[in-house]
């Protein structure tokens, strides 16, 4: 396995932790009641789709040639650390 494919598995399987991770929120949002529990349910549609970006620049970073390789994994990286923060932000607040 070369170094291209170590990095995609590795994103993949983080991609994978991530959609546990929303799970459950998800479980959790859905305890909540009225307002809290649309806010929720907002904030965990917006964290959706930050992962389906990831999980769409992960499928670019795949077919990618050596030259696109290192913008692409930055721009992979970038939407991962939104989604982290998202993320735990998100769950402070619960």
């Amino acid at each position: 396995m070369n170094k291209q494919d170590e990095y995609v598995a590795k994103m993949k399987k983080q991609i994978d932790e991530w959609n546990a991770d929303l799970k459950q929120l998800k479980a959790k949002a859905d305890e909540a009641k009225g307002d809290a529990k649309a806010r929720y349910e907002q904030e965990i549609e917006k964290l959706r789709d930050q992962m389906q970006a990831a999980s769409a620049k992960l499928d670019e970073i795949k077919g990618a040639g050596q030259d696109q390789w290192d913008k692409l994994v930055t721009e992979f990286e970038k939407l991962g650390d939104a989604f982290k923060h998202s993320y735990n932000y998100f769950k402070s607040q619960l």
